[in-house]
């Protein structure tokens, strides 16, 4: 039997398989199925015709209206309105409403809703995410979670595999973030198409979960599948106390197959700046310096967690944003809030006059709380920098880990985060 990758060994398992191969078309039984506020409502009206009275697991399912929320406007308002009754109606266990709720990608591993070897999709690019903690987590459309909510089983093509490995001592201020940058910087924004993308390495074992979340955050922006790393002891410790039932770990194997291996020296990388009007269009922070801001934002589900706003408020401490400059500090889930409000992160975002807001998906995608008007210029710790993503198609968005967001909203330009605290 040929070797098999972490992956392949998952999908074999949801497909009843002994082994599966890429381009091997399957059908897998799915652990989870996740919808939000934008994606939901047309998977609602689609499983709504099919005339069923019950979903296929109650507990299996979970709803967060997180993107255009706190309702922005009446349209918002009538979509998470239709969440609510439908998690209602189907006695959908794992509803989460705003106040209780936050971005969907950091909530449910916060929630204990990943765990190893589990099958998850989302209506969602970004479910992706969940690969740092050993699942396979893949974004699917909207029709394809009605079936799943349906049936509780999805259709793949399994994906040819790509290692990257990340060897060297992580520099200071350089994170999960700057490292995910600099490889779609290196194999471009389809580099990776419908491949999964396995992270492995002395720098990866590094980072903390956090970090690992950001990179396997970002597969997405490079064409894959998915991302993924091996559990290890610190994936172990964050799933204790978190996740109640039994899994089981898989790793690939020595003589699994990969399309393509990748490696990269990462003593001396600086941190990285994606340039408009594409995630691969990546710098090094020194070739940004001077760009003039108008908005940074630090949050998503990208860059939310609790290491991203400790990391934004070691630099924040003791000094003021630029006068010029309108900062959002937005933590990704409400423990998230509550712990940066215990640190006293959320004193100091306050006290250098940043703006802290309610857990939302909100300016990322241009939705609310945060619009960029024509000609103005925005450094974000998100995901995308699209024409247009973040408001006016005439805007301009860079994309950052936090370290360079936090520094850059006090210099009022992009700026290496070294440069204030010298």
């Amino acid at each position: 039997m040929a070797g098999q990758t972490m992956i392949e060994k998952i999908l074999a398992r949801g497909a009843g398989l002994e082994q599966v191969n890429p381009g091997q078309l399957i059908n897998v039984k799915v652990d989870l199925a996740l919808g939000n506020d934008i994606t939901a409502p047309v998977a609602i009206k689609e499983f709504l015709r099919l005339g069923l009275d019950r979903v296929f697991d109650p507990e299996k399912i979970v709803l967060v209206p997180d993107h255009f929320t706190p309702n922005r406007d009446i349209a918002a308002a009538e979509q998470a309105r239709q969440l609510r009754s439908f998690a209602e109606k189907y006695g959908i266990v794992h509803y989460y409403e705003v106040g209780r709720m936050g971005v969907e990608h950091a909530l449910l591993p916060e929630q204990g809703l990943v765990w190893p070897g589990a099958i998850i999709i989302g209506a969602d690019s970004h479910t992706c995410t969940y690969g740092a903690l050993g699942a396979f987590a893949t974004g699917v459309g909207s029709t394809d979670l009605a079936a799943a909510m349906a049936l509780g089983e999805a259709w793949f093509k399994v994906p040819s595999t790509i290692k990257f490995e990340y060897q060297g001592k992580l520099p200071p201020w350089v994170g999960g973030k700057d490292l995910i940058l600099h490889t779609i910087g290196r194999i471009g924004v389809d580099g990776a198409r419908y491949c999964a993308m396995e992270f492995g390495g002395e720098a990866i074992a590094q980072l903390s979960m956090d970090g690992r979340m950001t990179m396997t955050n970002m597969a997405i922006e490079a064409g894959g599948k998915c991302g993924y790393m091996e559990p290890d002891q610190k994936t172990l410790e964050y799933l204790k106390g978190r996740v109640k039932r039994e899994f089981e770990l898989y790793y690939s194997d020595e003589d699994a197959r990969y399309e393509k291996i990748y490696r990269f020296e990462v003593s001396d990388l600086e941190p990285q700046v994606a340039f408009p009007p594409s995630p691969d269009n990546v710098h090094p922070v020194r070739e940004a310096a001077g760009i003039q801001l108008d908005q940074v934002v630090i949050g998503s589900c990208t860059n939310g967690r609790l290491e991203d706003l400790q990391v934004a408020a070691t630099l924040l401490k003791g000094r003021q944003v630029h006068p010029r400059v309108r900062l959002l500090v937005i933590p990704a889930t409400q423990q998230i809030y509550r712990e940066a409000l215990k640190q006293g992160l959320l004193e100091i975002f306050v006290e250098a006059g940043a703006a802290v807001c309610t857990p939302t998906c909100g300016p990322c995608l241009g939705g609310h709380m945060g619009i960029l008007a024509r000609g103005e210029k925005a450094l974000a710790t998100t995901n995308r920098n699209f024409v247009g993503r973040m408001g006016h198609p005439e805007s301009e968005v860079y994309l950052c880990g936090p370290a360079v967001a936090a520094a850059s909203a006090v210099a009022g330009t992009i700026v290496d985060p070294r440069e204030v605290l010298d």
